[in-house]
């Protein structure tokens, strides 16, 4: 009885222990918003744009190790700065400590506070991609912010994709890449496809007219909602969450519902500008140490093709790590819960060389 009693007294111990460090966890410096405009910038088009405006968050001093972390398709520097991701990664103690690193979390071109269709260009705005949201965003840290070599790159979903492409358009610029929720190959199959009913169903929707709508067209809300639902949520956690024919209509209704506050053209451009994904032809001239990390349950990138395995055997020093499926993961968006990797994360950056001057 005595040894249940310590037993039931050391667990608790342990939560309170456990609940104290997410609390420190979550204790980080103020994001700081900056802005920068780029006079003439010139897309892979050859369209040229004469004020870009390129907005960021910033987390941690400049004197400290520069980070760069890259946001999702529709997200935000902002949205990074959630409970999941900052909270168990800026704190104090934790693996991208604000008091040691200079976080950086630019909004993409198209994104956010940066420059964008719904600002004024409408249809007329350059059809980008993401070899210009990493142009833009290596300017940015580089001429703007005076960041002349990154101790490490973090990107989740399309900035993961866009961390693959940093480290093949500017291998020297950074010590580590921690690519997330994306494949270094050719944007293909179900990922695509499913992108392309997204861009389809604006396009030949005629409210949109040709992106001169007076209100904002139905179908964006719809194909997006369709798409989070098709490619996000994992299969365990979604048929908890909706177990039952009502709560499934429930939960559909919700997401059906909810404001959406995005912009028609933006959305579009968004989810279009993946169309030219690639960057396996130059996989090889990759220097950084990379640590990849996909979910099992990721329904855009699955496991079961073997691209990554086949891919990491292309990089001089990479490390792949798969999270096992469970009903606390949530498929795609499983790499957004820094708690499932974090730790891998630590390793890296403890074994990695610095070699920035």
């Amino acid at each position: 009885m005595n040894f249940l009693k310590l037993m039931a007294r050391a667990i608790c111990c342990a939560g309170l222990t456990l609940a104290a460090f997410s609390a420190v966890a979550a204790d980080y410096p103020a994001p700081q918003q900056g802005s920068w405009v780029v006079k003439n910038f010139r897309f892979h088009t050859g369209e040229v744009l004469p004020e870009l405006r390129l907005n960021y968050s910033t987390v941690g001093a400049p004197t400290g190790e520069p980070v760069l972390v890259l946001h999702g398709t529709a997200g935000s520097g902002a949205s990074m700065l959630t409970p999941a991701f900052a909270g168990e990664l800026f704190g104090a103690g934790q693996p991208l400590d604000a008091s040691r690193y200079y976080i950086i979390l630019p909004d993409a071109i198209g994104t956010g506070k940066s420059t964008k269709p719904s600002d004024g260009l409408r249809g007329a705005f350059p059809k980008y991609n993401y070899d210009d949201m990493v142009d833009a965003q290596y300017r940015l840290v580089k001429e703007h912010l005076g960041v002349k070599h990154l101790r490490v790159i973090i990107g989740n979903s399309m900035g993961g994709m866009q961390t693959w492409i940093w480290g093949v358009k500017y291998p020297d610029f950074m010590d580590a890449l921690v690519p997330m929720a994306s494949q270094p190959s050719e944007m293909s199959s179900r990922n695509w496809m499913m992108r392309r009913l997204i861009t389809d169903a604006i396009r030949n929707d005629p409210e949109w007219a040709n992106g001169n709508y007076s209100k904002q067209p139905r179908s964006a809300q719809f194909a997006s909602v369709f798409f989070a639902i098709g490619t996000n949520g994992g299969n365990q956690a979604l048929y908890k969450a909706a177990p039952t024919r009502e709560k499934a209509d429930q939960l559909l209704d919700q997401r059906l519902k909810a404001p959406f506050t995005a912009d028609t053209n933006d959305v579009l451009l968004q989810w279009d500008s993946s169309r030219d994904y690639n960057p396996s032809p130059g996989l090889e001239r990759i220097q950084a140490a990379v640590l990849a990390v996909n979910a099992a349950d990721d329904e855009r990138n699955p496991p079961e093709t073997g691209i990554m395995e086949r891919e990491m055997k292309r990089i001089k020093n990479g490390r792949y790590v798969l999270i096992p499926a469970s009903e606390q993961t949530a498929g795609h968006g499983t790499t957004g819960q820094a708690k499932f990797w974090k730790h891998a994360l630590a390793e890296l950056l403890q074994s990695t060389p610095r070699t920035g001057k």
